[in-house]
């Protein structure tokens, strides 16, 4: 096991996922972790993320410099090459000339961190600040044009820091440095598979749950599907599935949840299903807001969730489907916010349950798909399409209506039907339709008409912390298009997004 100390950067999450498709298993804890609990933990290594902040600043985020004589190897990225520097005698200041993006570096090939790299190698820098002079012990063992120190190791004491970030994919030979961290440095056994965290992950949650009662938000997602699967494996008739119809879902996928998860469906869960379309419909009246609707339609999930809740009896624990991209981009911890989720940052204050539990927030979306074909869920279900907790909520720009569910949910329908017609659909990482708030003129049948904008939207990505648009062939982007105008009654204009993430987010709100 390594730990992956947070110092607030946005890269954070990939720093584990790197770790983990080396088949080592790590877990993210906040700088503010105490020594204590890291040695209760007894990692074999210990890896400082990155983060926006200055070291030299009084509010910048800090550790005991007691870490570095525990005996346990640490690698800094970025602000943490910094922050060992600056904490164990280095220094630290401005750099002359900022480095952001792909940067040549010259590597020290007979170092730890570099063993199997290549002299000269493309990295990803983004920092403003810089180390000026390494700290005692310390060797430089890469640099380049502008960063004369991108990286100094301290063998005796097995410490090693890097001014880029080896984690992104855009560093050509990153994994290998990391590689090196984990098997050289650390002595990793690489051992650890997706069959360890379910099996793992299935003894923890008997251990928490005891005897209690557990109540999970079952949307039909692969999340929630793989969370569900999960807890009734860890816990069986302890466990009930509460289905929330919130008017929000894809066309017909209400009937379809009920069909895999209801009494005649592929699992023997306590399952019910509650329709409160009008009552999500009633609070959303009017609101116009992305942050207002999701917050909006957290609370009522949670409201429902309580409801049921009584009508069975005291529950104990609350299961959510929660993924890191989830957690990271609701800014827990010091990342920024980006967007709140349902499921995380949409809570309300007060949530009627003993403990909320997410099985899930350490995986990112391939994780949880390799998770669910080990708890043997069928490969469709697996790879079903990726849908926000707030449902179309979020690909409703502006007022969520009747009207504009309907709109949407049927444009998405013919959107999907001809993706997977064209045989394209497992190529993409996310594909949906949403409709704007714009309205435009337009002509059918010789006479004018005034109607909404539909926006096409796909994306290739493997972890959903970036993206970048999909290039749809022309032919289908065109049947789709006279489909949805002509079978779709108030749209008579389709849009397709060609952007990526960054500087987009894949939902659109």
């Amino acid at each position: 096991m390594v730990i992956v100390l947070d110092f607030g950067g946005q890269y954070n999450q990939l720093i584990a996922r790197r770790v983990r498709e080396c088949n080592v298993y790590c877990e993210v804890m906040p700088h503010t972790t105490s020594l204590d609990l890291i040695r209760e933990k007894n990692p074999k290594g210990i890896i400082f993320t990155g983060g926006p902040a200055s070291v030299y600043k009084e509010d910048s985020p800090t550790i005991s410099p007691e870490i570095f004589s525990m005996g346990i190897p640490i690698l800094g990225i970025c602000y943490g090459a910094q922050l060992m520097q600056y904490l164990l005698g280095g220094k630290v200041k401005t750099a002359n000339v900022r480095e952001y993006g792909r940067t040549e570096v010259e590597v020290d090939v007979n170092t730890t961190l570099f063993e199997g790299v290549s002299e000269k190698t493309i990295v990803w820098m983004s920092h403003t600040d810089h180390i000026s002079e390494p700290a005692e012990g310390f060797v430089v063992t890469s640099s380049s044009k502008d960063c004369p120190v991108a990286a100094v190791e301290n063998k005796e004491k097995n410490l090693y820091a890097v001014q880029f970030h080896p984690e992104v994919m855009h560093s050509v030979e990153g994994t290998k440095m990391l590689s090196n961290f984990l098997f050289k440095a650390c002595h990793c056994a690489g051992d650890w598979k997706m069959d360890s965290f379910v099996e793992s992950s299935i003894q923890a949650i008997r251990e928490k749950v005891g005897d209690g009662k557990v109540l999970c938000a079952l949307s039909g997602g692969v999340d929630s599907s793989v969370a569900a699967v999960l807890l009734s494996k860890a816990v069986g008739k302890q466990l009930t599935c509460v289905f929330v119809d919130h008017g929000l879902l894809r066309k017909n996928e209400g009937d379809e949840v009920e069909a895999v998860f209801g009494p005649d469906g592929h699992y023997d869960l306590n399952f019910i299903r509650v329709n409160a379309q009008q009552r999500f419909y009633d609070k959303l009246a009017g609101v116009t807001d992305p942050e207002k609707k999701r917050k909006i339609i957290g609370e009522e999930f949670i409201r429902v969730f309580e409801e049921e809740a009584k009508k069975i009896g005291a529950v104990d624990f609350l299961v959510q489907g929660t993924i890191y991209p989830d957690v990271i981009e609701s800014g827990l911890g010091k990342s920024a916010v980006i967007k709140s989720h349902h499921n995380v940052g949409g809570l309300p204050d007060y949530v009627d349950f003993k403990e909320i539990i997410e099985p899930l927030r350490l995986l990112f979306k391939d994780e949880v798909r390799k998770a669910g074909l080990e708890l043997g869920i069928p490969e469709y279900l697996v790879y079903r399409q990726p849908f926000p907790g707030p449902g179309l909520g979020v690909r409703i720009i502006g007022e969520v209506t009747p009207e504009k569910v309907r709109i949407v949910q049927d444009a998405d329908a013919i959107y999907r039907e001809e993706i997977a017609k064209a045989g394209i659909d497992k190529d993409l990482g996310q594909y949906f339709a949403a409709i704007t708030n714009m309205r435009s003129v337009g002509c059918m049948g010789d006479e004018r008409t005034y109607d909404y904008a539909i926006a096409l939207r796909a994306v290739l990505t493997s972890d959903f912390m970036t993206a970048e648009s999909a290039q749809i062939p022309w032919e289908v982007l065109s049947t789709v298009t006279s489909r949805i105008v002509n079978e779709v009654k108030g749209v008579n204009r389709v849009l397709y997004d060609c952007t990526g993430k960054p500087p987009a987010t894949i939902e659109f709100e």
